[in-house]
């Protein structure tokens, strides 16, 4: 970590135990990201007014390069609970932020349209134009809704692009209401 881990504690007193324990935590969350700029760690008792029993937060607010992190944690009667639960809601997020920067988040893919071109029944697949006159294989497997064999040629349809080693396939087709084709 570039900077010291910040730690306060507020309505309540400092703890040496507490203080090691958020220490090591800070240090392991470096496993999930090696350039962590700062981390400020704030535990607090918040007053219960007509409650028994003491509820405790634990606030962190972490910093990388391009991100800033908040996670906020709250836990009844147990402090080390919330800690635990509060550094390990930071380890995921920090993960989530190098999955982004690494590219790695799923792109959804974006949905095609097209019209059956071509059909052939008895062995199970056809063909769909795109307006662009692009043409994707579709088989019966790859249809969702209607059915198979309740298309006919013409139907417009919406489907997801797929490269295969037999070249462009459709997979996912279905009938609705879809954008509107030019002609």
């Amino acid at each position: 970590m570039q900077l010291p881990v910040q730690i306060s504690f507020r309505h309540m007193e400092s703890s040496a135990a507490l203080e090691s324990i958020i220490r090591e935590k800070a240090a392991k969350l470096e496993e999930f990201h090696p350039r962590i700029t700062s981390c400020r760690v704030v535990v607090e008792v918040r007053d219960r007014h007509h409650h028994q029993g003491k509820q405790f937060t634990v606030r962190l607010d972490i910093r990388v390069p391009g991100h800033e992190l908040a996670i906020d944690r709250d836990h009844d009667e147990d402090i080390y609970v919330a800690v635990r639960d509060a550094f390990d809601a930071a380890g995921r997020k920090l993960e989530d932020v190098v999955r982004t920067m690494r590219g790695d988040v799923k792109v959804h893919e974006m949905p095609q349209h097209g019209r059956v071109a071509r059909l052939f029944l008895e062995e199970g697949y056809g063909f769909i134009e795109t307006a662009d006159g692009r043409e994707f294989y579709f088989s019966r497997d790859n249809v969702v809704e209607p059915s198979f064999d309740q298309l006919e040629i013409g139907t417009a349809v919406q489907f997801i692009e797929e490269v295969a080693s037999e070249g462009r396939q459709a997979k996912r087709v279905s009938v609705g209401k879809h954008h509107q084709l030019a002609d």
